[in-house]
């Protein structure tokens, strides 16, 4: 019987991308579960099914005291170990838009010099102030070691998000352009995010945080100017779903 590649989709608490996220893995052949924050806390060994974590957007407890503050809070208490053992068990974890901004909440990311759990860096109030929804252009860094990006040079992706400008110190900024560690940069900065970052990995490639969506452009049809594009594939999948595909091919040749 052939072994499946098996990813967790938490849900819950106002996050509400979790039926298109689940749709884009499955597109990728990946069997997907979407799975509330509180049933995994009460079957916490659960998460050692799966080899995919996937942090979903949305605005979880409608971002109060700050985006991703709250769920952070609550993972952190009620699940360190078992995210503690995933993480060193070698397997992928993405955190999408509030996912994103959880993950630096809960010091996963950046992770510089393999040092977990230790916040660095914060995801702040866009510079206009407002809100954005809007589709932007990415550029994918070829020397990052992130999973979840490989062989991706340009992508478009829609963001939507009110607190995501990419804020730390200089010195981490620093150590993040030197280790590569930013893997995805904005082209025509939205934001005002430094060093027009819109996403970064841990050390490993194996934990990325992104603000734009690749799960929002899994059909051809997602994209603005889609009517301009044409149809390559009997299943014609957005652009968005190589994230996923990557992390499929990499848990097949790593754990089976």
């Amino acid at each position: 019987m052939e072994k499946k590649v098996k990813s967790i989709v938490l849900t819950g608490y106002g996050l509400n991308c979790d039926y298109e996220t689940d749709y884009s893995l499955r597109l990728a052949g990946i069997e997907s579960h979407r799975i509330h924050i509180n049933e995994l806390i009460r079957n916490k060994e659960m998460l050692k099914e799966f080899h995919i974590m996937v942090l979903i957007g949305g605005f979880s407890w409608a971002d109060h005291h700050g985006a991703g503050v709250i769920l952070a809070t609550k993972l952190r208490n009620h699940l360190f170990k078992e995210i503690d053992r995933f993480i060193k068990e070698g397997k992928l974890i993405i955190g999408i838009c509030n996912g994103f901004q959880t993950l630096v909440n809960m010091g996963i990311l950046p992770a510089i010099d393999g040092i977990y759990w230790k916040r660095e860096v914060a995801l702040i109030s866009n510079d206009s102030g407002n809100f954005i929804d809007k589709w932007v252009r990415l550029k994918i860094n070829p020397d990052s070691p992130c999973v979840f990006t490989k062989g991706i040079k340009e992508i478009e992706l829609p963001i939507r998000h009110a607190e995501g400008k990419f804020f730390a110190s200089k010195k981490v900024i620093n150590r993040l352009v030197q280790n590569n560690q930013i893997a995805l940069k904005y082209i025509d900065n939205p934001n005002g995010s430094l060093e027009d970052i819109a996403g970064v990995c841990d050390p490993t490639g194996r934990i990325l945080g992104l603000m734009p969506h690749p799960e929002a452009y899994n059909h051809f049809t997602n994209h603005p100017d889609w009517t301009r594009k044409k149809e390559g594939n009997k299943i014609p999948k957005g652009e968005g779903i190589r994230f996923f595909e990557n992390a499929y091919k990499y848990i097949k040749e790593n754990f089976f």
